[in-house]
């Protein structure tokens, strides 16, 4: 890894910076580590609060929106899809400032994938944390089943499913986009070279993160419900367990996966110029 050395802004001097070393590919020596199953419960129950929260509040807006209920005032009841768009970003923004210092504060296996492929995390603990996810996921959707099935079951269990009017095209390109501005923001936000060149502009990691759940959500959740999260897709599908959201189920995989490639190589690569550092490297070793 090289060094860098950044032109600061007018005014600020930029500081001298060299990238943190890989993380290994297989870590098996990370196994006998507690703070490795420290972090993994920490998903696990970062997940699990995710969706109890998120699909509570789902469940409780389509109740409180539905005309049988609330007869003529049923379109104007309920927190609406700006209220929904604000549970889930605002979790995110609480959760990654909670765990962010033990786990990383993933709680997507999206932005694991993105990380792995950045190699910010091994390949075991890339595993390790999604498999908790997903159980925290399951868990998190069966409290609210648990606490409210009636209404879990009449108003589609929180689940996502591609709405009416849109191709499976469109929902998996929106599903592509969406995790792209998410994990894209994961990065930025969290790149410590910025604590280096931009020390003058103060940061607070979680909250463009959970902004960009929250503005994502608000342009998606017409489209699929908004994934981004193959977890919380897969934890709502699982409890629900209806034919139309496991039908949909590969588009909250497959998207947010391809977004989260996408966004990973766009930052090491573009961004992080890590093709240009990679050929002098190359060019300089050559000419000794």
């Amino acid at each position: 890894m090289g060094k860098d050395m950044e032109a600061g802004a007018a005014g600020f001097t930029a500081k001298d910076y060299t990238d943190p070393p890989p993380a290994p590919l297989i870590d098996a020596e990370e196994l006998t580590k507690w703070s490795l199953y420290r972090a993994v419960i920490a998903e696990f129950v970062a997940t699990l609060l995710f969706l109890y929260i998120t699909v509570a509040t789902v469940i409780g807006y389509k109740h409180q929106s539905d005309p049988n209920v609330n007869g003529t005032d049923a379109a104007c009841s309920g927190v609406g899809i700006l209220g929904i768009a604000w549970a889930f970003g605002g979790m995110i923004f609480i959760l990654v400032y909670c765990t962010a210092g033990i786990s990383g504060g993933h709680i997507n296996p999206a932005v694991t994938f993105g990380l792995f492929l950045a190699r910010k995390v091994s390949l075991i603990r890339a595993l390790l944390y999604m498999i908790a996810q997903c159980l925290g996921a399951i868990c998190g959707a069966g409290l609210v089943k648990g606490f409210q099935k009636a209404y879990y079951v009449r108003y589609g269990g929180g689940a996502n499913e591609l709405s009416s009017g849109y191709s499976k095209g469109t929902g998996l390109a929106a599903e592509i986009i969406g995790t792209f501005v998410l994990v894209y923001t994961v990065f930025s936000a969290t790149d410590p070279k910025r604590s280096a060149r931009d020390s003058h502009v103060p940061v607070l990691a979680p909250l463009p993160i959970g902004f960009a759940v929250f503005m994502v959500h608000l342009a998606t959740i017409p489209i699929t419900g908004t994934g981004i999260n193959p977890a919380r897709s897969f934890g709502a599908a699982v409890i629900y367990d209806k034919e139309k959201a496991w039908d949909d189920q590969w588009i909250f995989w497959v998207g947010p996966f391809i977004g989260a490639a996408i966004a990973t190589a766009y930052h090491q690569f573009v961004l992080r110029a890590g093709a240009v550092k990679a050929l002098g490297s190359f060019r300089s070793n050559a000419s000794s």
